[in-house]
């Protein structure tokens, strides 16, 4: 007897596919703030297993803590502003219509309240490109283009933790541990490294797919691996 594919264990939603989200800190979403603006002090930069980037742990003036993802340019003790008329500083969170062309930021809105949902990895950043009366134009970290409200906030700067992909891991204990603090499964072994009874790509006198790919959107789920109902394959010419 065979055994399910990954594709049909990750849909059944086994523990081995869960996040660990109960050793996660925060969402880290941006400051709030209303018709005043809000002054803030680091307390401490840390880890969240939940992200590749440090969070900054900052206290209010009242004495309530939270935590704000951690940009280049900051750390223990320096001061962050949120409001509509802060100074265009490494750090304050402000209207993308207050923020000049040209200006990195990152932890943008998708929409006004939201918190902060694009640019959040470790060293990522976007652009302010242009204002128009009703909507910003912002160069997103893939080089897309994409228009924004004038009132979605965002945090100026780069986020910390830029280069982490460069240092290798070097041994597999390392990125054991990495993963396992994400909603994944490694080691991953490829289809067609397995035997016929485990994965339709397996079998065969030497590893090959033996088949076509792409497959179609109502295939049964212990064969719907591959291009999934693709409309094309193969490269762009």
């Amino acid at each position: 007897m065979g055994k399910r594919i990954i594709s049909q264990n990750r849909g059944k939603g086994t523990p081995t596919y869960r996040a660990p989200s109960h050793k996660y800190r925060t969402d880290a979403k941006l400051l709030r703030f209303g018709d005043e603006s809000v002054e803030v002090r680091i307390e401490d930069v840390i880890h969240d297993p939940a992200r590749n980037g440090p969070v900054f742990l900052v206290r209010f003036p009242d004495g309530r803590k939270d935590y704000v993802l951690a940009v280049e340019g900051k750390g223990t003790g320096d001061t962050l502003r949120a409001g509509a008329d802060v100074e265009i500083n490494v750090g304050n969170t402000t209207h993308l219509k207050n923020i000049p062309e040209g200006t990195p930021v990152c932890n943008i809105e998708l929409v006004p309240g939201d918190g902060g949902k694009l640019a959040r990895a470790s060293g990522t950043y976007a652009f302010v490109v242009a204002h128009e009366e009703n909507r910003v134009l912002v160069q997103l970290p893939s080089g897309s283009m994409r228009w924004f409200h004038p009132d979605c906030r965002a945090m100026i700067g780069v986020v910390a933790g830029a280069g982490r992909a460069d240092k290798p891991f070097v041994k597999a204990g390392k990125k054991f541990y990495k993963m396992k603090s994400k909603a994944a499964k490694w080691p991953r072994v490829r289809g067609v490294a397995m035997n016929a009874v485990d994965h339709p790509f397996g079998g065969g006198k030497h590893q090959h797919v033996g088949k076509p790919k792409t497959v179609g959107r109502n295939a049964p789920p212990g064969r719907k691996v591959g291009s999934i109902a693709a409309r094309r394959t193969g490269v762009r010419r």
